[in-house]
């Protein structure tokens, strides 16, 4: 058996769709003999995972399953093995330095609650 990471992306869109697109990406973790067998079964999880339901606002929400752009094999599962990864790329070096320190911030102090 093999191990891979799919990415899920699903489309949401709220009341009439007039606002700016919304994509929510997912990481999912695969188990399967084969890539086509863990394509297969990460697009069924997305299919799964397809929901409608009326906001706070008594707006219908949709979270459309689009598809699986990125598949990937992991070579082993051990401590500290890069599950994925991706570049970014900024007009403002600094900006984002800091965003990333801000979010690791949020972290800290929520294990600490």
């Amino acid at each position: 058996m093999n191990w891979y990471i799919a990415k899920l992306v699903f489309q949401i869109i709220s009341g009439e769709g007039s606002h700016q697109p919304q994509f929510d990406e997912q990481l999912r973790l695969i188990s399967a003999e084969t890539e086509q067998q863990a394509l297969e079964k990460a697009r069924s999880l997305g299919q799964q995972n397809q929901d409608r339901f009326t906001n706070h606002q008594k707006q219908m929400v949709i979270w459309q399953f689009i598809d699986v752009p990125e598949l990937n094999q992991l070579n082993e599962l051990t401590d500290g093995t890069e599950l994925y990864y991706n570049i970014h790329e900024t007009q403002d070096a600094d900006l984002y330095i800091k965003w990333a320190h801000h979010k690791s911030a949020l972290i800290a102090v929520g294990s600490i609650c």
